[in-house]
Order: structure tokens, then C-alpha cells, then sequence
């Protein structure tokens, strides 16, 4: 796999729909339409590969309040797949980083909330020493990280539905830019996981 020369990377991680969505029209919080996707083989191993090479989590508050509400459950449950409590165990472990402009101190442990712009933010990640900084689904996030073109590894699961609105991930006017592929997997129902690398 392409790895930068030096320094942390920052891989977004989310999924899209066939048409480009990564929220339905009516209700952006609800992600059902994800659902019978995301316990798939391929998005499981998908996650787990990212995760891997990852030493700090960034999320923004309402995809912090989520996944950091419901993850630290799947740990111990009966029946988990091994994957997914293996994920939840290291966004428990994992340094945190959540950006909020409304949260004044983190319910959660090893979490510093930050009231910053993404691009500073992420500069100063990146100065630091670590692994990979995952960003976890977070849509306002991950579109201002690609508006400043900061995004090193570009991680989807592309779902077999068309949503026929809502939000979409690639806005006009982002900066131009090649990427390569550098790993691909298509599982059940569909399911694609595409991973792709800036190339600056």
C-alpha cells in the first residue's frame, strides 16, 4: 500500500450511497438505510483495516454522541461479531479528539474536545507523533478536510441504494486532484469498500 514519507495520515472513513448520498433527504440522522450494509463481511474487515493503523479517533459532536454511545455496549455483548467488538474497544482505548463548538468538557474518557477549525486542528495532529488519524463518518468534517485538500487516505463503503436526495459528500468547487487505488472488496448485497490515496 502507497504510504506517505513522513508524518501522521489522516484517513476519512464514511458511507455513501449510489448516488453520492451519505444522509437521506428526510431525516439526515437516520442511517437505517445503512444498517443491513454495515454488518456485512466486507464492511466489517473494511473497519478493522483502518482501525488498525490508527491511534486517534476525530469526530465531530453529533457523530461523537453516536458512535460513543452505542460502541462501548458491543464490548462484552453476547453474540458481537469479534470485529466489532474489537473496534469498540479501540475507540474506548484510542485518543479522541471531537470537534464542538457547544460542548464545554468530554463525557467520555481519552477525549479533548476542541473549538477550532478542521484544518488547524488537523495541522497539529499531524505534527505530533502516532499513528493514523481516523475520522470516523463525520460529514462535516470530512468535507471541510477534503475542501483543504488534508485528506491522505480516502476510505468508502459504497451501499447498493439510491436515497434520491439528501446531502451528498462531494460538493462542487472542491480542489482538483488525483488519487490511486490502492485496495478494493465487493461482499454481500452489493457492498463495495474502496480505499484511495492522495497523490500530491
Amino acid at each position: 500500500m502507497t504510504q506517505q514519507s513522513s508524518g501522521r495520515r489522516i484517513v476519512t472513513n464514511t458511507a455513501l450511497s449510489l448516488d453520492g448520498r451519505y444522509a437521506a433527504p428526510d431525516n439526515p440522522l437516520d442511517m437505517s438505510w445503512v444498517m443491513p450494509y454495515a454488518v456485512t463481511d466486507v464492511a466489517r474487515d473494511h473497519l478493522a483495516s483502518l482501525h488498525r493503523t490508527a491511534t486517534t479517533a476525530l469526530l465531530g459532536r453529533v457523530n461523537a454522541e453516536g458512535f460513543l454511545g452505542f460502541w462501548p455496549t458491543v464490548i462484552g455483548m453476547e453474540g458481537a461479531d469479534p470485529r466489532d467488538e474489537a473496534f469498540a474497544k479501540w475507540l474506548v482505548d484510542t485518543d479522541k479528539v471531537v470537534l464542538s463548538s457547544t460542548l464545554d468538557q468530554a463525557p467520555w474518557e481519552r477525549t479533548t474536545i476542541v473549538d477550532r477549525p478542521t484544518g488547524e486542528v488537523v495541522t497539529d495532529l499531524k505534527a505530533t507523533e502516532g499513528g493514523d488519524v481516523l475520522v470516523l463518518s463525520s460529514a462535516s468534517v470530512i468535507k471541510a478536510l477534503l475542501a483543504a485538500d488534508a485528506v491522505d487516505r480516502l476510505a468508502l463503503t459504497v451501499f447498493p441504494v439510491l436515497l434520491g436526495g439528501g446531502p451528498r459528500l462531494f460538493e462542487d468547487g472542491l480542489p482538483a486532484g488525483k488519487w490511486t487505488l490502492v485496495s478494493q472488496a465487493a461482499g454481500e448485497h452489493g457492498t463495495l469498500a474502496l480505499v484511495y490515496d492522495r497523490l500530491r
